[in-house]
């Protein structure tokens, strides 16, 4: 998962850096004002979104069957758990076994 991050970041740094040489050599326009910074974030984001749904694809499902396994997982301990206490109210309620509870 981390790798994927760090990827899906270095996509958006390139994006960055071309929007940014774009727009120092004038082929870009400036923005509005001193909006620049913006609008350079902005366009690099639009532009390396795409980028990274296609590039990065096959990181993409690995760390969706990672995380489908450590959901897998919680649910297995969660089920478990609830079974145990469920088990463990069956034998308090039996004849002799009644709680005091208000």
């Amino acid at each position: 998962m981390l790798r994927y991050t760090l990827m899906r970041l270095g996509i958006f740094a390139g994006c960055f850096a071309a929007v940014w040489g774009l727009s120092y050599a004038g082929l870009l326009p400036q923005g509005l004002g001193s909006s620049n910074g913006l609008w350079l974030l902005l366009l690099a984001m639009v532009l390396s979104a795409p980028i990274s749904f296609v590039v990065l694809r096959k990181q993409r499902d690995s760390a969706s069957v990672q995380i489908a396994a450590r959901v897998d997982r919680a649910k297995a301990g969660f089920g478990r758990s609830a079974s145990q206490e469920d088990l463990a109210d069956e034998a308090g309620s039996g004849p002799g076994g009644a709680r005091a509870g208000g």
